[in-house]
């Protein structure tokens, strides 16, 4: 039976993208809070369309710790047409194993419109709501890898924390999807208890350390002490062009620029996973959280150069060939 390094869990898309010219942002001093404006009921003229099948948080990452040379399976869903297929293919050629990956006759393959705009996008997402079956057969890995993932009534949720139960060997590497963020923390407080690594990025750390009592005594920065009582023993945060942090499980805390050796941005999907890809790949191959920070600033700043979150993903080798 395989031993996995990494079993990788949550929807996968295809992610068409389309890149406009003709279009404009309004911003407030806020950026995250700009809108892409383009004209109502008119012919809006585009540049491109690239589709890129498998994408999606989990599916990126499977991908990325693929490329850097580690056993991965991947647990999902797709339908029974066209996107499915190639997505199956995709993942086959990346020498991904989707045994666990089900095909849904009667339900489409999620399909995301990426509107690329400037050196950044906004995404048109629809998910199909999957049966939530869990593959009790999943030979145990030694990480599980948890994102986005359709779940209205939280009965898989609920099946991976017992799977889990039985499984004290498998670390667990939770990035809550959209979905899972606003549920609150509640109904995903086992998970969060059980996250050996939590994966998010500033804007969402923040919404998850909203749902939680503040502590008024605490000396530490806030979003790092709220999210710390949820019990993940490390976390790292993201903060797109200002780099990212973690703060590990011995409270060592650490900073790293943002990457800019390929030169500059042209398109920012996947930058995430790319950077979990790489992060854990690290910490597999047993460096500390500084280095592993490193490894997936690497990865993340390559990524961005290419359309798409798989074009840019980098081997061991040239991860190691870029290392200061």
């Amino acid at each position: 039976m395989t031993k996995f390094d990494l079993a990788a869990v949550g929807d996968n898309a295809t992610d068409a993208f389309i890149r406009l010219s003709e279009a404009e942002l309004n911003c407030d001093i806020n950026r995250p809070e700009c809108k892409i404006c383009m004209k109502f009921a008119a012919k809006i003229p585009y540049e491109s369309v690239t589709e890129v099948p498998a994408g999606g948080n989990s599916s990126n990452v499977a991908l990325g710790a693929a490329k850097l040379g580690l056993k991965v399976a991947y647990v999902s869903n797709v339908g029974a047409d066209g996107p499915g297929e190639r997505t199956l293919s995709k993942l086959a050629e990346a020498g991904v194993d989707a045994t666990w990956v089900k095909k849904n006759i009667g339900r489409p393959t999620n399909y995301n419109y990426v509107l690329w705009y400037a050196d950044d996008r906004t995404i048109l997402v629809k998910h199909e709501n999957y049966p939530g079956t869990w593959p009790n057969d999943l030979p145990a890995p030694s990480w599980l890898y948890l994102s986005s993932v359709s779940d209205s009534d939280f009965s898989l949720h609920e099946k991976i924390t017992d799977w889990l139960a039985v499984q004290p060997e498998t670390k667990l590497a939770f990035s809550p999807g959209t979905w899972q963020i606003k549920a609150g923390v509640e109904k995903l407080k086992a998970i969060y208890a059980r996250t050996e690594i939590l994966f998010c990025n500033k804007q969402e750390a923040e919404k998850i350390a909203s749902f939680i009592p503040r502590d008024q005594t605490s000396s530490e920065p806030e979003v790092w002490s709220q999210i710390k009582k949820l019990g993940p023993k490390t976390i790292v945060i993201t903060d797109g062009e200002r780099g990212a942090s973690v703060l590990d499980g011995e409270n060592n805390f650490y900073q790293i620029p943002a990457s800019k050796i390929f030169g500059p941005a042209i398109e920012r999907t996947g930058a995430g996973d790319a950077f979990a890809s790489a992060y854990l790949a690290a910490t597999i191959a047993s460096l500390p959280a500084d280095k592993a920070l490193t490894w997936g600033a690497i990865n993340s700043a390559s990524v961005v150069t290419k359309i798409g979150p798989h074009a840019g993903l980098l081997t061991h080798a040239e991860i190691e060939e870029k290392l200061p």
